[in-house]
This record gives C-alpha cells, sequence and structure tokens, in this order.
C-alpha cells in the first residue's frame, strides 16, 4: 500500500515514528514534509497530501499536525478525501471499516510515540467492510455521504 505522510512544524517531531511504522508495516511511504520544526502552514502541507490521494498515487495518507483538527478540517475540504482525528486504535480502524477514512489525522501534542504506532498500525491494518456481505449498511451510509460531498461543494455561499 502507498501511504503519503505529511505534517507541519508541530507534527515533525512524531514524522520519523510514523515513517518507520508504516514502512514496517510493509507501506510504501511517500514523504511530503515538513522537515523541520521551522513554523509552517498546515494546509499547504495537508494539499499536497490530499492531491495525492485524489490522483490515486497514495491510497491512504496520515497527516501530522498539533492537534490533528486543522490539518483534519483542510482535509475534509478535498474531494475524496475522507479524513478523521483519531488518538485512539478502535476510531483509527473503525473508521476504515465503516466510514472508507482515507487519512489519519493524529494531533502530535496529544499522542505520544507508544501510541501513535499503535494508531498507525491499527489505521494501516484496517479494510473497508462495506463490500462484505452482510455489511451493506456501511456501503449505503458511505455512498450518502459521497452524495453530500457532490451536493455541497458545488455551491458558493
Amino acid at each position: 500500500m502507498k501511504i503519503a505522510v505529511a505534517c507541519d512544524h508541530a507534527g515533525f517531531p512524531l514524522k520519523r515514528t510514523i515513517l518507520e511504522t508504516a514502512r514496517a508495516a510493509g507501506c510504501e511511504v511517500i514523504d511530503l514534509g515538513t522537515d523541520s520544526t521551522k513554523p509552517v502552514d498546515y494546509p499547504d502541507y495537508t494539499e499536497k497530501l490530499g492531491l495525492l490521494i485524489q490522483s490515486g498515487q497514495a491510497e491512504r495518507g496520515i497527516l501530522l499536525c498539533g492537534s490533528g483538527v486543522g490539518a483534519c478540517i483542510a482535509a475534509n475540504k478535498m474531494k475524496g478525501v475522507y479524513a478523521c482525528v483519531c488518538h485512539d486504535t478502535y476510531s483509527a480502524h473503525q473508521g476504515v471499516e465503516h466510514d472508507d477514512m482515507n487519512v489519519l489525522c493524529i494531533g502530535t501534542r496529544i499522542v505520544g510515540p507508544e501510541l501513535v504506532k499503535e494508531i498507525v498500525m491499527a489505521f494501516l491494518a484496517a479494510r473497508y467492510a462495506g463490500n462484505d456481505p452482510g455489511q451493506e449498511r456501511h456501503a449505503r451510509r458511505v455512498g450518502k455521504i459521497r452524495n453530500l460531498e457532490g451536493r455541497w461543494n458545488d455551491l458558493s455561499v
């Protein structure tokens, strides 16, 4: 699986841990930066990651910022990017299994290196269940999300 990883300056301290964890899980990792704690704007790095998801150059992504919230909000503005802040393993795998989440957002000021490894592994190991027999309700719900995205993204406010 190809995984894109991007962070702002606040996310940088845990980026190496995440890169190593994803590689150890057998993923091909695309490191989109940033590469220091020098302040940068998270929407710029979020956009780089989102474009790779949209183009199919990456199957999933991991975004890091201080709280995870800003990167998550920015990511969800991009069509086809389904991001969620997850600071526990249950949300990290359930978001993929039930909601077809393709971007994991983590607040590096919230979780430490050992927990982040477990969260990333749960995210990477998870598979969308909506196409499995008996799990059609997930596909129906995800379909409704896609319909909302199509209807509401084209409106000017």
